[in-house]
């Protein structure tokens, strides 16, 4: 049996195969069959191919989240390059600054975008329309875009997913062939992912999600659902599309989950038919999780956990035991081919019930950060537990602990930990106290105000809470020095494109004594 080397493998020696009439993507009133998105991606391979740029490359997408999207990044992948999935909603200057760094060799777009790009000093000849370049009276040589391949390791680069950093400032993250096929062959064989899977893609395409459903399209045949961002804002409109198109699986920031559970539309109109319901990227409040659960009793819940410098996520926890609404849920266990290191403050292993830093190593390992060699030598170092040979983790800056059942549990960032009165104090502790003790609070963001030596409570709720009600209620599951001292209310939370709360915004928000609206 011969390894596999790029994820295209997948489609060539499997799904067009087997089920080349299949549907493979569901974009609003269009869809597309596998053997459709094949001929799509080959036409633009060959055009990327005529430009005469090499492999090894990246190539920019600047379309709206859609087909267009998919056979874009299948055709730069077979033309042996690197897809970067841009945000076309991201301010200009933000852009300029991430083509500037990134230095795209080539931009795919469409003919709507072509001004907005020369505005960032893209020229003409750097961009391929993807009207043009996937037409009828494009011809393709199938040999030759398979021998464009034949000289990709599996360690070669598949794509580039841009980030937030702390600093606010973007990151673009490598991730390599053999890590997304180390993930996929995992996921496929632990969460027993079948052929019949139809996927709900909520995530924006430069998020690292939409690139998992891509795998899952290639590997098994899956059919990707979009679902319109138009209907981002309307939780019921979101369930009732899911049953309408027969959705089955999903994986998604558990956000528009918590407000679907607080608006109990579950209860309200027909249940979707969902099978998986996988969540990650932030902590799903146990009480809203447990709605999910009673509402959806035959469909299996796992929660993952991994920042983007690890391809997908790096811990799973499949969720068979009930957990009251006050009881964390675990990130659980190490994926396939994946080791987990738990670090004290003196880079030693962690006891059992201690907290230290997650760290990982592993074939998930992205390669490290494009044209940024100080941040990739921060966060990528050697394991000081080995000191026979170079061996690269990844500190992640996430504090953690395995209890007594070696389940891993996720206490918070690293630097979400104050010190406060004397009391080293996890800020997504009272986060989540604050979410199983109020109902009437959506979502809630905790903060500490430096100069003040303030603990604030942002929340999310339709109305006012007394003050004297939100203390009282803490102070049944939090000691006194835990509690807020200062609370504002918003009727909605800032959101980060990929739909986490934007806590760098409400932080500076805080720092800088700027107004909260």
């Amino acid at each position: 049996m011969s390894m596999q080397i790029n994820v295209l493998e997948y489609f060539e020696k499997n799904t067009l195969l087997r089920s080349p009439r299949k549907t493979a993507i569901i974009d609003g009133e269009k869809s597309y069959t596998h053997k459709e998105v094949e001929v799509l991606a080959k036409r633009i391979a060959s055009v990327i191919a005529r430009k005469g740029i090499g492999t090894r490359r990246p190539v920019a997408v600047f379309l709206p989240k859609g087909a267009g999207v998919v056979v874009a990044d299948l055709g730069i992948a077979y033309s042996g390059n690197i897809y970067v999935n841009l945000d076309i909603k991201s301010p200009a200057q933000r852009m300029k600054r991430l083509l500037d760094n990134i230095g795209p060799d080539l931009v795919i777009t469409a003919g709507e975008f072509e001004g907005s790009l020369a505005g960032l000093g893209l020229a003409a000849d750097r961009l391929i329309l993807i009207e043009s370049a996937a037409a009828e009276d494009v011809a393709y040589d199938n040999g030759e875009i398979l021998s464009r391949l034949e000289g990709l390791l599996d360690t070669d680069p598949l794509c580039i997913i841009n980030t937030s950093g702390s600093t606010g400032l973007q990151k673009s993250v490598v991730l390599n062939h053999r890590s997304f096929i180390d993930f996929t062959d995992w996921a496929v064989d632990r969460l027993r992912i079948g052929e019949d899977e139809v996927i709900g893609s909520l995530s924006p395409v430069f998020f690292d999600i939409y690139s998992f459903e891509l795998c899952l399209m290639l590997a098994r045949g899956s059919t990707i659902v979009f679902i319109p961002d138009k209907l981002a804002g309307f939780p019921a409109r979101i369930v009732e599309f899911l049953t309408r198109q027969g959705i089955n699986f999903i994986f998604w920031v558990p956000t528009v989950m918590v407000n679907i559970a607080n608006l109990d539309i579950l209860g309200k109109v027909e249940p979707p038919p969902l099978r998986k319901v996988i969540f990650a990227g932030e902590v799903f409040p146990t009480k809203h999780l447990n709605y999910w659960r009673r509402r959806l009793p035959g469909a299996t819940f796992v929660n993952l956990y991994g920042p983007i410098e690890i391809t997908l996520d790096c811990t799973y926890y499949v969720l068979e035991r009930e957990f009251s609404d006050d009881e964390p849920v675990p990130i659980g266990f190490p994926c396939r081919n994946t080791d987990i290191l738990i670090l004290n403050d003196e880079d030693r292993p962690a006891g059992t019930g201690e907290p230290g830093e997650l760290c990982v190593r592993g074939t998930g390992l992205a390669m490290g950060y494009w044209n940024d060699p100080v941040n990739t030598a921060k966060a990528f170092v050697r394991n000081p537990l080995n000191p026979h040979y170079p061996e690269t983790i990844y500190r992640t800056g996430d504090l953690v602990y395995r209890n007594e059942r070696s389940e891993i549990m996720f206490i918070g960032r690293k630097d979400f930990q104050i010190k406060h009165l004397g009391y080293r104090i996890e800020l997504g502790e009272v986060e989540h106290a604050v979410l199983s003790a109020i109902e009437a609070i959506d979502n809630a963001c905790v903060l500490y105000h430096k100069e003040k030596k303030e603990i604030v409570l942002v929340y999310e709720a339709k109305k006012e809470i007394p003050l004297a009600d939100l203390r009282q209620r803490l102070l049944q599951l939090l000691p006194k020095y835990m509690i807020p001292t200062a609370f504002h209310r918003l009727a909605e939370m800032p959101r980060n494109p990929n739909g986490k709360i934007d806590r760098n915004l409400l932080n500076s928000r805080l720092q800088e004594g700027r107004p909260w609206t």
